[in-house]
C-alpha cells in the first residue's frame, strides 16, 4: 500500500518524503530482522556446523560467478534493446534481486524441518552478496550521474 500514494492523494508522495528517513529505517529494520532470523535459524539447524569451509568458499564463488552474469546480461540486454541509461541500470538492479524475505517463507511452506536452513544457505549467502555488490554499484552509478548533471541541478538533487 505504501507504493500506491500519488499526487491525488492527500498527502501523496510529499507526505512520503517528509517521513522518508523513518521509512528508510523500516525498511532497512526489516530486511535485517528478516536476515538475522534466517541465519539464527541456520545456527539452531546446525546449518554452519554440517557446512565445510571449502563448501562455503565453492557456494560463495559460484554465487560471485551468477551475479556477475545477472548484472551484465540484464545491462547488455537494456542496450540490445535501446534502453536509456537510466531504464538500463533499473533492470540491472530489479533482474539480480532475489529476496530473502520472499525465499525464506517459501522454503519453509516448502520444506520441514532440519534441512530448511541449509536449502535456504545458498540464498542466504546470495542475498548478501547482491545487497553489498548492489550498494557499491549503486554509490558508483549514483555518482557518475551526479558529476554530469550541471551544479544547479547537484545542489538541488541534495536538498
Amino acid at each position: 500500500m505504501v507504493g500506491l500514494p500519488d499526487e491525488r492523494t492527500p498527502g501523496g508522495l510529499q507526505g512520503l518524503a517528509r517521513h522518508r528517513r523513518v521509512l528508510g529505517l523500516v525498511d532497512r529494520g526489516s530486511i535485517l530482522l528478516v536476515v538475522y532470523s534466517a541465519f539464527g535459524e541456520g545456527v539452531v539447524d546446525g546449518v554452519w556446523q554440517r557446512t565445510s569451509v571449502a563448501s562455503l568458499l565453492a557456494l560463495v564463488g559460484l554465487e560471485v560467478v551468477l551475479l556477475a552474469v545477472v548484472l551484465v546480461a540484464t545491462w547488455h540486454a537494456g542496450r540490445l534493446f535501446s534502453l536509456s541509461r537510466e531504464d538500463r541500470v533499473t533492470i540491472m538492479f530489479c533482474g539480480s534481486k532475489k529476496s530473502l524475505a520472499s525465499g525464506l517463507p517459501m522454503a519453509g511452506v516448502l520444506f520441514a524441518g532440519p534441512v530448511v536452513g541449509l536449502i535456504v544457505l545458498p540464498l542466504m549467502l546470495y542475498h548478501q552478496l547482491q545487497l553489498m555488490v548492489c550498494a557499491a554499484l549503486a554509490q558508483r552509478l549514483g555518482r557518475e550521474v551526479g558529476d554530469a548533471l550541471p551544479v544547479t541541478t547537484r545542489q538541488e538533487a541534495h536538498r
